[in-house]
């Protein structure tokens, strides 16, 4: 029998067919131009819902899955690094596709394409806005109607975010398998690539609560809208859509809490505020641009173009910028868990 359950390592998600998720801190863009792409400043830790049954609301636990904490305007990206085999996944944010632009789907689809191809997509940074560029993940409170949820399908229910994976059949993989093990025969020897990423920041000290006395929370209503626009491709698949399974080896609810409720479920600090990209920049740390020559870019669906930042409903970014220099521009080509569960969404 074939195992569906999600599970946390460290706070790497791993679904089933090798897919493997984390969700990285980073510096939010300027709203306005097109940036490299940030750096990564550390893992958001993810904890499981069922982990927490008399602190989260009942609203969680019908839907299972895992949460973590982000703070008001705080920028995210996906990373796959460590997938280990061909995947599809459906990424929906608000169970919007953020690939396509259209409402959530069980089952994969070409036209309009509704997923990443993993491994040749290494990292998703926000929602496919076409012509080589993505608008980033930033995560704004429900009921403004600011998220990508609400601009796209006039309602704010969902929030948070949606992983579903898709695994080769069993002919295209074995044949994937075999051009691997040729591959790595041809490269023995080389040296791993750069990559893109840093350690994760200090924790900040709060204090935890008593044993049994936190209240369950009330929903946090966190869910992502978008910023500023990057330089980085959606691939388009290359395969036939008959090469994947009809139905999905694995999916996960991701759900977003602001820090103080973290606090309040967990009894755990959650990360420092974010890092100031002007004194970022200002010390010569590194950003990004990726490449593949080999890949086509998905062009963008109607729906997401038309997505407006998260600065026309919370006020202008009053963060300061400094433009990175060329030279910062970096070119770039532990046991599982417990099984994570799923539930009704």
């Amino acid at each position: 029998m074939t195992d569906t359950a999600v599970r946390i390592d460290g706070n790497t998600l791993r679904l089933p067919g090798g897919v493997a998720v984390r969700f990285v801190r980073t510096l939010r863009l300027p709203e306005k131009g097109t940036h490299p792409l940030p750096p990564g400043l550390g893992e958001f830790p993810v904890q499981r819902v069922s982990d927490y049954p008399d602190t989260v609301p009942a609203e969680w636990r019908a839907r299972g899955g895992v949460m973590l904490p982000v703070y008001l305007r705080e920028a995210m990206w996906l990373s796959f690094a460590g997938t280990a085999e061909p995947a599809a996944l459906q990424v929906g944010v608000g169970k919007v596709c953020a690939v396509s632009g259209e409402p959530w789907r069980d089952r994969l689809s070409r036209t309009p394409q509704n997923y990443l191809v993993l491994p040749r997509q290494p990292w998703l940074d926000g929602i496919n806005s076409g012509k080589g560029t993505v608008r980033q993940f930033v995560a704004v409170p429900l009921g403004l109607g600011a998220t990508v949820e609400g601009q796209v399908t006039g309602e704010e229910v969902w929030g948070g975010v949606q992983l579903q994976a898709f695994s080769l059949q069993d002919g295209p993989l074995a044949e994937w398998r075999r051009q691997e093990r040729l591959r790595r025969e041809r490269t023995r020897g080389l040296g791993p690539a750069g990559g893109r990423g840093a350690a994760l920041p200090m924790m900040s000290a709060l204090p935890a609560p008593a044993p049994g006395a936190a209240p369950a929370a009330r929903p946090a209503g966190m869910g992502l809208g978008v910023g500023g626009s990057m330089r980085q491709e959606v691939y388009e698949d290359d395969r036939p859509l008959r090469d994947w399974t009809r139905t999905p080896a694995g999916r996960v609810f991701v759900h977003l809490l602001t820090p103080p409720q973290w606090h309040r479920v967990t009894g755990e600090a959650p990360p420092p505020s974010p890092v100031d990209r002007a004194a970022y920049t200002r010390a010569g740390l590194p950003w990004y641009d990726y490449f593949d020559q080999d890949a086509r870019d998905l062009a963008a669906a109607d729906t997401l173009e038309a997505v407006k930042p998260v600065g026309d409903w919370l006020g202008d970014d009053r963060e300061p910028w400094q433009q990175p220099s060329p030279e910062q521009v970096v070119p770039l080509k532990d046991a599982p868990g417990e099984p994570v569960s799923d539930g009704d969404w």
